[in-house]
């Protein structure tokens, strides 16, 4: 399991990008890196901008260094650009589909749901927030775990947030359940992302 020790309003400064709802309001007020240096003037090198990359992308998937490697090997022996392929591939994570279902608020939320055994997949229990989701897979929220407050609130489109339910999800909330329809493409998922500085980060 990722560490989580680290404040995510500090984690998300750091990185450059808003990791929760309600670090948006601090990110905002305070957009630069924290502590008593955080406004002063850095020097990057090319290492340091990619290294930055990736634990940007890794953040936003809140996934371990190992999760994210096995992700790139995987993605390398993928058609197409790497960079997108890694994307893609982390996109098919179960809990990064719950979250963008709109059955949790944030990636925290998702894997807690999943890890503590609300959601199922084509019907059986699966606790694995890495369970990689394939196209015309159907997730839903358990019979047991629906009465919850989370998911009720899910069900009156509580986390749906403002923008649009994403294209390669076709999602019913009422019934608090979704399929994955397609592997999404790159340009599809809502994630801050050089993802080709990520590439020459493990590619050096």
């Amino acid at each position: 399991m990722p560490n989580q020790s680290r404040p995510k309003v500090k984690k998300s400064r750091a990185l450059g990008i808003a990791l929760t709802p309600k670090a948006v309001k601090y990110f905002e007020a305070r957009p630069y890196p924290p502590g008593e240096h955080g406004r002063g003037r850095k020097q990057n090198s090319d290492y340091k901008v990619r290294l930055l990359e990736k634990q940007r992308l890794r953040a936003q998937y809140d996934i371990s260094e190992r999760q994210m490697a096995r992700a790139y090997d995987r993605a390398k022996k993928a058609e197409g650009k790497t960079g997108e392929a890694l994307v893609v591939e982390l996109e098919r994570r179960l809990d990064a589909l719950v979250l963008r279902a709109g059955l949790a608020r944030t990636i925290y939320q998702a894997r807690q749901q999943v890890v503590h055994g609300h959601i199922e997949v084509n019907g059986k229990k699966v606790d694995k927030p890495s369970f990689r989701v394939k196209p015309d897979d159907v997730i839903q929220v358990r019979e047991r775990s629906r009465a919850k407050t989370p998911f009720q609130v899910a069900r009156e489109g509580g986390w749906a947030g403002e923008g649009e339910v994403a294209k390669y999800l076709q999602v019913n909330l009422q019934a608090l359940a979704f399929r994955l329809d397609r592997l999404p493409n790159r340009r599809e998922v809502p994630v801050i992302c050089d993802e080709q500085l990520v590439v020459e980060y493990y590619a050096r």
